[in-house]
């Protein structure tokens, strides 16, 4: 049990009987309205609970509210619509592993992060970073590997090669390695359109 010093003790005191007298100030000048100020009690209530339970599940709300890659004839059709900032994101499955990438008609291959080349069971300590390649911030070193299976889901291909970038990357990159074994590529009413 918690021990108080005499000082604190009276401090409490001291708290205690002020609240107690603004409470019984509040309640008695307030007394005739009291049935409108419960309402608006209640009301901010429920807007301050609101109010977190929209900030804590916002990742849920906003991956409903995003439109979503949808898949057409069992993979043989991809739309991804362009998104608030601009780009095409893909989930695509890496060694069975979905990871999400922005879709880059401008990159070679397909560069992945280390987070998710780990995520998608690569071995980050057996990687020889001796490849470089050039992105818009400069060169980074990669590491060539190939996957057991890489793809859009229904349109994976086996002993995919990808690139695994040494550097910090926001979001691993699908470039042209992959996107070229689609028949076509098109963007239409801004929706990225792959068919096979």
């Amino acid at each position: 049990m918690a021990q108080f010093s005499g000082d604190e003790f009276g401090n409490l005191i001291y708290l205690v009987i002020l609240g107690g007298v603004l409470a019984f100030w509040f309640f008695t000048s307030a007394r005739r309205s009291m049935n409108k100020m419960l309402q608006q009690m209640a009301a901010w209530a429920l807007i301050f609970i609101g109010v977190i339970a929209a900030y804590g599940m916002w990742g849920d709300i906003r991956q409903t509210v995003s439109p979503q890659q949808s898949v057409f004839d069992s993979g043989a059709r991809f739309e991804l619509p362009r998104a608030r900032d601009g780009h095409y994101y893909a989930t695509a499955m890496v060694n069975d592993v979905a990871i999400r990438f922005v879709v880059d008609t401008g990159a070679t291959g397909v560069v992945l992060r280390k987070a998710d080349a780990e995520a998608a069971g690569i071995d980050l300590e057996t990687l020889a970073f001796l490849g470089r390649a050039m992105t818009a911030n400069g060169p980074v070193r990669i590491a060539s590997v190939r996957t057991q299976s890489f793809g859009l889901p229904g349109a994976e291909l086996a002993r995919f090669r990808v690139d695994v970038n040494e550097g910090e990357m926001s979001q691993s990159l699908m470039g042209m390695s992959y996107l070229q074994t689609f028949e076509r590529i098109e963007i239409s009413g801004g929706t990225l359109v792959l068919t096979r």
